[in-house]
């Protein structure tokens, strides 16, 4: 059996980090849709490459697309680190 210690929202992640997408939680159903339509479904892997100078946004690797992620937005984002 699996066990869930290595779980984390995605804006936890650092640089370089590589995750499998778990869950969309976003209470806004219009943010909810736009995420899942750009490609963060569960079980896909995901790896950000680099934040923004001031932190905000993210930019994440999903497959061949680069995506850029507000802070707000990836804290609804449950993942599981890759180790």
């Amino acid at each position: 059996m699996k066990t869930a210690t290595n779980t984390c929202t995605l804006n936890k992640l650092t640089a370089q980090q590589k995750a499998h997408v778990i869950n969309v939680n976003s209470k806004s159903l219009e943010v909810q849709g736009r995420l899942l339509t750009l490609g963060l479904y569960p079980g896909v892997q995901i790896e950000v490459l680099r934040r923004a100078p001031l932190g905000d946004p993210l930019q994440v690797r999903s497959g061949s697309t680069l995506l850029s992620i507000r802070l707000h937005e990836a804290e609804e984002i449950d993942v599981e680190v890759v180790a």
